[in-house]
């Protein structure tokens, strides 16, 4: 296996498992939760799932930076040669990672003190900011995946 192939398969790797945990959450496990859970008992399910799913989420937010960077050396010798669709990808990159910090830092700790104080109200309409960023994560990451499928094109 050559360093660029391995190098891509990291990154894919770690792509897979950030995108396709946020399609399984919200595609999967929210709508069964939904019909299957009451409220309190969706909230405290959804505080044991997202810290295990942001251990994986942080490996790739370490891991995608690292493996892209290698590939610009090893495939287009830096940035400044690396074609367009690489540059919009890093850029949303960057908008993926704001937006799961956000959830990570702000709203996972109010989520955590709302189910705490048993306020119930108060953890789903934290529960619904949550699921509203990552919506918008899903959606990004399914178009880097798009871009990057259809890199030929650009």
């Amino acid at each position: 296996m050559t360093p660029y192939a391995f190098t891509y398969a990291l990154h894919l790797l770690a792509a897979l498992i950030w995108v396709g945990g946020m399609f399984f959450a919200w595609m999967i496990l929210r709508p069964a939760a939904v019909s299957a859970l009451q409220g309190p008992e969706r909230l405290k399910l959804w505080l044991e799932v997202f810290p295990r799913f942001f251990y994986w989420v942080w490996a790739a937010v370490i891991v995608l930076p690292i493996s892209g960077v290698g590939m610009l050396h090893l495939g287009f010798t830096g940035f400044d040669n690396a074609p367009r669709y690489v540059q919009v990808m890093m850029g949303m990159y960057i908008v993926m990672l704001a937006l799961f910090l956000r959830v990570q830092i702000l709203q996972l700790p109010a989520l955590r003190n709302a189910v705490g104080a048993a306020d119930w109200a108060s953890g789903a309409t934290v529960l619904a900011g949550i699921r509203r960023l990552v919506g918008i994560n899903l959606i990004l990451g399914l178009l880097v995946v798009a871009i990057a499928a259809a890199r030929p094109a650009f």
